[in-house]
């Protein structure tokens, strides 16, 4: 006879920052874990700033010590992976509570940040950085 599986119901919610995504997933747990492409959270961002600023999505609902996030991030740079993984968190927790929506657009948790790197144009040395001029 075959064992029946229990799949954990878990909301999800995906974030974009400059070329970073990253997919989170949140689901009700006894104790508080926080994983990022199989590493824990301290591990994945070294400095205190990103991690304070990923928890206080979770602090803005309340329970911050009841989900289990695991997040699947790629793409751009550190910063760029702290600010989708803070906006995925943010849409995940709406999926979950949908009357935190206000709260979280007022924190900024919501919204794409839309700016990115110009790019290079010919003639020039970088987006807007034009060669040195002379005279003679």
């Amino acid at each position: 006879m075959a064992t029946k599986e229990t799949k954990e119901k878990y909301f999800e919610g995906v974030g974009r920052r400059k070329t970073a995504t990253a997919r989170v997933r949140i689901t009700k747990a006894s104790k508080d874990s926080f994983e990022i492409n199989g590493k824990k959270l301290e591990v994945y961002f070294p400095t205190i700033e990103m991690r304070e600023r990923i928890k206080k999505a979770l602090a803005k609902i309340g329970e911050h010590g009841t989900f289990a996030v695991t997040v699947k991030s790629s793409g751009g740079g550190i910063s760029g992976q702290t600010d989708a993984v803070i906006m995925g968190l943010g849409r995940a927790i709406v999926d979950h509570k949908p009357e935190t929506k206000p709260d979280m657009k007022k924190a900024g948790l919501m919204t794409r940040d839309p700016r990115a790197k110009e790019r290079r144009k010919f003639g020039l040395k970088k987006a807007r950085k034009a060669p040195q001029w002379s005279k003679r």
